[in-house]
């Protein structure tokens, strides 16, 4: 009998698996759960169904989601097919009936003859052969056992503390000032990007914090607490109104320049690893609505007029380290036959869980037929992606949505000839993606459509 793929969890991420295998003649068998177990998200035993939001972000040309999406269209993603059929009016985005859709991708699926779908719970991680880990973030306790134990329970998290990243281009840093407290820094420069409040200042936002409105949570608040190590801020101000500046606002050890003064609080801006030109707002986590952060967020001096990559979030979410644990082609390390895709390898969006889903099936392929998997080129959105969920630091490792900083800069004549033009610039990351991923499309087998 030919190779087969085993894909565990009928999401976004492995019904394109499992679709992509197909293109490329590779059976597989596609394990789903629902309807015989329901999560406290799904409501129905459909492939692909979405729990969130109907929206597959931005469709406006030359935007970080849009590139991703034009990229996936080039690979003939399933799912970006099934959404342009169930599409609905959202203005810049691409916005879908989620019935529709998934039973769009349901109906693809069951009519494919060389995939077989099997409606049962998978407790383990098959022995031998290759497997996509496809299971989201509502993994089964059963199956995350397992997953712990393969990759190391220390590994496997199942609570997501997020912070919001800002665009480095919109601090104002006429405000905001290096420093490192105390002025200790193990790379002898100043690491952080600070922005001072006085008092007044402190207590307005703390008033906004406290009467903000909190999201509201698509799944049932199950029994996990809050980690008193990643505290949201507003938990935190509700503690006490002086708690922020005890914690992630404190501010011992740094001195304003301007002012040759210690400010009463202080919010850090620490500079991505392997983001480019973005900073993480220190402690900032939050269980706030977007509409909400981006209005309490920009009170702070130097962030008024900020523009978030990402927003703060806490929810239940089961990831693993996957820096630590995965190659740039989403094989685990210490067992090459088995990948990762979905949220569960540590992406963030339905879009992103799609293209590790996509490139997982296409690397999987590539595997029945006793080749070598290769990693599609850096400039590409899908390269970067997954550059970054294999190579971010696993010390401080937290998913990512796709945005313009994990792509790698244009070169320097490039960013001199455009620095005054942010959507030229853009536009140029883009055409540059597009073009290696051409080229990548003529010469690797592994990924021809």
């Amino acid at each position: 009998m030919a190779a087969r793929i085993h894909i565990i969890g009928g999401g976004l991420a492995g019904s394109e698996a499992a679709w992509q295998a197909a293109r490329r003649g590779v059976h597989s068998v596609l394990y789903e759960m629902r309807p015989e177990k329901q999560t406290p998200a799904h409501q129905t035993g459909r492939l692909a169904e979405l729990v969130c939001s109907n929206s597959l972000k931005s469709e406006q040309q030359c935007t970080a989601p849009w590139l991703l999406k034009e990229e996936l269209r080039r690979l003939n993603s399933l799912l970006l097919q099934a959404a342009e059929r169930a599409r609905v009016p959202g203005g810049h985005a691409l916005t879908v009936d989620r019935e529709a859709f998934a039973e769009e991708v349901t109906t693809a699926i069951a009519g494919e003859p060389l995939i077989e779908v099997r409606r049962e719970e998978v407790s383990g991680i098959p022995p031998d052969g290759i497997v996509i880990v496809a299971t989201g973030p509502l993994t089964s306790d059963a199956l995350a056992n397992e997953i712990g134990r393969l990759t190391g329970s220390g590994r496997l998290f199942f609570y997501d503390s997020i912070s919001p990243i800002v665009d480095a281009e919109t601090v104002d840093t006429g405000v905001a000032f290096w420093a490192s407290r105390y002025g200790k820094s193990t790379t002898g420069t100043d690491d952080y990007l600070n922005c001072p409040l006085d008092r007044a200042q402190y207590e307005r936002f703390v008033d906004e914090l406290l009467a903000a409105q909190p999201v509201s949570a698509h799944i049932e608040a199950d029994a996990t607490p809050y980690f008193e190590a990643c505290l949201p801020i507003e938990e935190l101000a509700r503690r006490g109104r002086e708690t922020l500046r005890f914690g992630p606002m404190k501010p011992m050890g740094l001195v304003d320049p301007r002012s040759g003064r210690r400010p009463y609080a202080v919010v850090q801006l620490r500079q991505e690893n392997l983001r480019v030109q973005s900073f993480n707002l220190v402690g900032f986590q939050n269980y706030l609505k977007f509409g909400e952060q981006a209005r309490i967020l920009r009170l702070i001096p130097g962030l008024e007029h900020a523009e978030f990559l990402r927003f703060g979030q806490i929810h239940r979410n089961t990831y693993i380290n996957a820096p630590a644990l995965l190659t740039p082609t989403l094989q685990l390390r210490a067992r090459p036959g088995v990948l990762f895709a979905g949220q569960i390898s540590g992406v963030e969006g339905y879009v992103e869980a799609i293209a590790t889903g996509l490139m997982a099936g296409l690397h999987a392929a590539v595997l029945t037929a006793g080749e070598t998997p290769r990693a599609l080129p850096r400039e590409t959105a899908l390269g970067s992606l997954c550059h970054y969920i294999s190579s971010a630091d696993p010390a401080d490792y937290q998913p990512a949505n796709i945005t313009f900083d994990l792509l790698p800069q244009l070169d320097e004549a490039a960013r001199l000839r455009l620095r005054r033009d942010k959507q030229a610039r853009h536009a140029e990351v883009c055409r540059r993606a597009l073009e290696r991923l051409d080229s990548a499309l003529e010469n690797y087998r592994h990924v021809h459509v």
